[in-house]
């Protein structure tokens, strides 16, 4: 009996021996394989970053949105010939003919009713855009510059009828002598 256990012992110990052989074998396959894996999480990872805050970053940047209800246009001053203002203080001597289209917000019940401006909105809104033509300097008038007044144009108008009243402003004609 002593004879039949030492042999079985025998082939434990031998499959013992094979055993620590197979797991030196499959660790370093599971060792890329849990490196590959971490690898992949971690570009999942900084392409969701990038998505959601850097382009989120540069969306939220250019300001108002850019898809919007269709907005009401308006044309300040007369529907020919639009305004026509003093420019350069009251010794400047010089006029200023200009053609204003706004768009506007159709949800704004206070200023838009069936379509049609509001007097009192519309008062608001010539008294705005004359004062900041006739206290803008004469080099304001530059066409380098147009961007920059209509940006004041729709920032003042907005802060006076409420913000998101506006959505953008156009200027149609522009004749200064």
């Amino acid at each position: 009996m002593a004879d039949e256990k030492k042999p079985a012992e025998g082939a434990e110990e031998a499959k013992e021996e094979e055993k620590p052989a197979e797991g030196k074998k499959k660790s370093p396959i599971i060792i890329i394989a849990v490196l590959v894996l971490v690898g992949l999480v971690l570009a999942a990872g900084i392409s969701y970053f990038v998505a959601t805050k850097i382009l989120s970053n540069s969306v939220a940047e250019e300001g108002a949105p850019r898809y919007h209800d269709p907005g009401v246009f308006i044309k300040l001053g007369d529907a020919k010939e639009g305004l026509l203002v003093n420019v350069g203080g009251i010794k400047g001597g010089r006029f200023l003919k200009v053609g204003i289209v706004l768009e506007m917000n159709p949800g704004k019940q206070d200023n838009i009713k069936e379509g049609k401006l509001n007097p009192v909105a519309e008062t608001k809104m010539l008294d705005t855009v004359l004062q900041i033509l006739r206290s803008e300097p004469l080099d304001g008038f530059d066409a380098q510059k147009q961007e920059a007044l209509k940006d004041k144009i729709k920032v003042e108008v907005n802060h006076t009828l409420g913000e998101g009243s506006i959505y953008n402003v156009y200027i149609t004609s522009f004749v200064l002598q």
